[in-house]
């Protein structure tokens, strides 16, 4: 005699625990994520004062702004030139994100390269001058009188607009336009959709 096949399925405890485990699983994701962006977010912190005492100590160390020093072609071992020297005016000409190598926005690695105060090479090539990047992929640059900002400036190129508002928080007003970190553009907050060029005063 034939029974008819008991058709097999799942009961509704072995569901939930299947809903649990990928609930768990989700947020250990998700979790996982937010500790990476915190984890890049100190990064960019980090390098901004890693990067501005630098400069600090090199202007205390020779009395004159890297890449503004007029004697640094002589100062440091490595591959240099009469062209590596900046003017000695006590500003540093270029912008930030300049490509070109005789800018002093440009010089101003090669001489915190070649006093040993940032990592590189210090030869004839574009990488001695090139600016260092960041967690989040874009370039660090240095200038003078940007956005609504006077005196040293580092900018944090196509930083994301929620890492914005999360520095923003830890650091200054929340106001891109105002205070002692703004953002490229006019606005008077972030678009987390959008990527900006936020440059921090010191």
């Amino acid at each position: 005699m034939n029974f008819p096949r008991r058709q097999q399925g799942f009961t509704l405890v072995e569901i939930a625990i299947v809903l649990v485990i990928i609930g768990l699983m989700i947020g250990g994701v998700l979790k996982g994520q937010e500790m990476i962006t915190n984890a890049k977010v100190s990064r960019v912190e980090n390098d901004y004062k890693g990067v501005s005492a630098a400069i600090l100590a090199y202007q205390d160390r020779y009395g004159v702004l890297p890449g503004d020093d007029p004697a640094a072609a002589t100062r440091f071992a490595g591959t240099w030139s009469g062209a590596d020297n900046g003017n000695g005016n006590g500003v540093i000409a270029g912008a930030w994100n300049s490509t070109v190598n005789s800018d002093e926005s440009r010089k101003i690695w090669k001489h915190l390269r070649g006093a040993g105060f940032i990592k590189g090479p210090v030869d004839n090539t574009a990488a001695s001058y090139l600016q260092p990047s960041h967690a989040f992929g874009g370039l660090i640059g240095f200038e003078q009188n940007i956005y609504n900002l006077s005196g040293h400036v580092l900018v944090f190129g196509a930083l994301p607009g929620n890492i914005g508002q999360i520095l923003e928080a830890r650091g200054d007003n929340g106001n891109p336009s105002s205070g002692s970190i703004q953002a490229s553009g006019a606005q008077t907050s972030y678009n987390i959709n959008a990527n900006y060029n936020i440059a921090f005063r010191f």
